[in-house]
């Protein structure tokens, strides 16, 4: 082949070469055009649902619609009431639209509502109810309870089973659901594969009025999550300065408020817990070890500290895989705010009474005093 030949070709090749890499630009081309376009007609597609679900159904229209607000209902449960009435276009948004503009207080009471009304509108009139009933059931979930310890009182004083209870509980999509209505607080570690129970740790200890006689086992767990989420909110900026996820706070104080139940000593353990976690040692806390059994006993055995489980923090490092408990806000609060000391050990008495010490030298010598 002459050197003219040669010369041909490799032009022949450059030229071909450039036609395909004009080819493949355009093809990118077109599909960055197509996926911006998805974006925008998405995006539009979106803002015009959500303002459309925030404007009145019919403005012509002010036929009297008279709904029954019960106390005590969470704020999806009112989204429900309103949506089904057909006073508002879409539960979630009206879920959403609370949320975002902080509005959690409504009222139960009767109310006169027509198709005319504005989001706004409808929200002010929630907000200026009045009590009209007594409570059905109240009912007490104290505090240091697991999600089968809640199940089983509510399934003894309502029509449901703890079996029932708990089907719900555990439901994927339920969780999904609410996972999506409280965002910030349900976050994806509650998904870990390692985690028995996604809402441990959730749904929060109070005393709760029902004012249905047959409430659904939904719209008590939705009343749970909220109130934990409240209570969350209040403190969630004061958690991430401490470096925690909501999920680490949480199963930080589902453990200190499993140690003690007493309030006072709750910083101070929660404390000694924060020290052992800088020093890189194992929180070795009892509780976590009776959780990872999932059994009820009194006394923690040798053969108990070897159970292989995340929830077990003689084996696993730092806190378990997720909370062991529900907790009270004083043991968030002790989570966030822990006492500062140079302890990394404590102890009860036979008495209830802690004692504390800075090395192991001095907890054995505890040991030997108090309890042995």
């Amino acid at each position: 082949m002459s050197k003219d030949d040669k010369h041909n070709g490799f032009q022949k090749n450059l030229i071909q070469r450039a036609k395909d890499a004009s080819k493949v630009r355009k093809i990118v081309a077109i599909i960055i055009v197509c996926f911006t376009l998805i974006l925008i007609i998405g995006g539009i597609s979106g803002y015009l649902y959500i303002h459309s679900a925030l404007q009145p159904i019919d403005e012509e229209n002010s036929t009297p619609v008279e709904v029954e607000i019960p106390i005590g209902s969470s704020s999806s449960t009112i989204a429900g009431i309103l949506e089904e009435n057909g006073i508002i276009k879409d539960a979630r948004v009206f879920r959403f639209y609370t949320k975002f503009n902080n509005v959690n207080e409504f009222q139960a009471g009767n109310y006169t509502f027509n198709t005319a009304m504005s989001m706004d509108e409808i929200i002010e009139s929630l907000q200026h109810g009045r009590i009209i009933v007594d409570a059905v059931h109240t009912i007490t979930i104290p505090e240091g309870l697991t999600v089968d310890q809640i199940a089983e009182i509510y399934s003894e004083q309502l029509s449901f089973s703890e079996e029932d209870f708990l089907e719900v509980a555990n439901d994927p999509d339920f969780i999904d659901e609410l996972m999506e209505e409280y965002p910030s607080l349900l976050t994806e570690d509650i998904l870990d594969e390692d985690i028995r129970t996604p809402l441990e740790g959730y749904m929060f200890a109070s005393t709760y009025e029902f004012y249905e006689e047959e409430p659904s086992i939904e719209s008590i767990i939705d009343r749970m999550v909220e109130q934990t989420n409240s209570i969350f909110q209040q403190y969630e900026g004061e958690i991430a300065d401490r470096g925690f996820t909501p999920h680490e706070a949480i199963t930080f104080a589902s453990v200190v408020e499993k140690e003690t139940a007493h309030e006072e000593e709750r910083a101070q353990i929660a404390g000694v817990f924060q020290n052992r976690l800088d020093e890189d040692i194992q929180l070795q806390t009892d509780p976590t070890v009776l959780y990872a059994k999932g059994e009820h006993q009194a006394v923690v055995t040798f053969d108990d500290l070897e159970t292989e489980s995340p929830y077990n923090t003689y084996l696993v490092d730092g806190l378990p895989v997720g909370p062991i408990s529900n907790f009270a806000e004083n043991s968030l609060k002790a989570v966030i705010s822990p006492e500062d000391s140079d302890y990394l050990y404590f102890l009860h008495d036979e008495d209830g009474n802690i004692h504390f010490a800075e090395t192991f030298d001095e907890h054995v010598e505890n040991r030997e005093e108090y309890i042995n």
